[in-house]
Formats: structure tokens, sequence, C-alpha cells
């Protein structure tokens, strides 16, 4: 009977390895919980909520929701093209990963200006309380994972490409997450109340 092997790595080193996975659910979690709160706020304060979610620009929403996805579609093509050798693909498509990453942050901050300039500030009320820390800690992550994604793309761009496919995947999850937080606060912050 032949046996046939197990790539057991697959298993216990998932991409990008399980100290960025672990990080990942924390983050999660995290944001997770405080969605939670957000919503059971909401449900004590349910007018303030629904007139307060009025105030936002759901076009900014719908957008920065377009950006991140197509962000995270182009990483998704980075990374492959790097495992295909196909090193200057993988260049222009990273640099499409930041710049829709820029983008989301650009429009961020139009809108928070617009925010500002209205006088909705966190201590506006419990809704833009929750509307500022949670969007600005995304942003935050935003921010963090466009240095990680512009280190690797310096790290892929040098003659002797010393770049290693675990470091690009590792700074995928991270990005992705990003991508599947906005997700949740979308919806949540942009749509339910």
């Amino acid at each position: 009977m032949e046996e046939t092997a197990i790539n057991h790595k697959n298993i216990f080193y998932p991409p990008g390895g399980i100290l960025m996975w672990i990080i990942i659910y924390l983050e999660l979690f995290t944001f997770g919980m405080a969605l939670i709160a957000m919503i059971y706020y909401g449900k004590q304060e349910p007018e303030i909520f629904h007139n307060s979610r009025l105030l936002l620009n759901s076009t900014y929403g719908v957008l920065n929701t377009f950006f991140l996805l197509t962000s995270g579609f182009f990483m998704v093509v980075t990374v492959n093209e790097l495992k295909n050798k196909k090193q200057q693909k993988a260049k222009q498509y990273l640099l499409l990963t930041m710049l829709f990453g820029i983008l989301f942050l650009g429009l961020k901050s139009i809108e928070y200006y617009d925010k500002i300039e209205a006088g909705l500030s966190m201590s506006y009320n419990t809704f833009f309380s929750f509307y500022w820390l949670l969007t600005l800690f995304h942003v935050i992550h935003v921010l963090v994972g466009l240095v990680i994604l512009i280190s690797i793309y310096f790290g892929i761009k040098k003659e002797k490409n010393i770049t290693k496919i675990e470091d690009v995947e590792a700074s995928a999850a991270f990005w992705h997450m990003c991508d599947l937080i906005w997700l949740l606060l979308f919806p949540i912050i942009y749509l339910l109340f």
C-alpha cells in the first residue's frame, strides 16, 4: 500500500505565519467587541444613532469599500505573480495595491475634514465617539499596512531580490485583514442605524 505524504506546513504555518494570524485574530476580536458595543449603545439610543448615521455620506463609504476591495484584489494578483516568478508584473500590481490604499486614505481624509467642519467631533454624541474611534483605528491599520507594502515593494525592486514569498504572504494577510475589518465597519456604521 502506497503512503502519501501530507504537507503539514499548510496546517501549522498558514500564509504569513502563525504569529501574523494570531495578530489578525486579536485585531478582529478587538474590532468585533467594539462593534458589539456600538450596536448595544445604538439600541439604547436609537434615535440619536439613526439621526447621526444620516449625517454620514454613504457614497464615501461605498467608494472606500470599492477602493479597499480593488486593492485587495491586486494584492492577491501580486502574490500570484511572485509565486509564478514574474517579479516585474508583481511590482506593478503591488503599486496598484498601494495606489488604491492611498485613494482610500485620501477619501477618508476628505470625509474627516467634512465631519470636523460640521462640528461632528468625537464628543458630539455616542455614535460619533464610536465612528471616530473605529474608523481612526482602522485608518491606523491601513497606514501600517501601506508601510509594510512599501518595504515589500523596495525589497522586490532590488536587483538581488531577497524578499521571501512568506514575507509577501504575511503582508498580504495583514492587508486583507484591513479589507475584512472595513467590510465589518461599513455596513454597521453607514447602513445599520
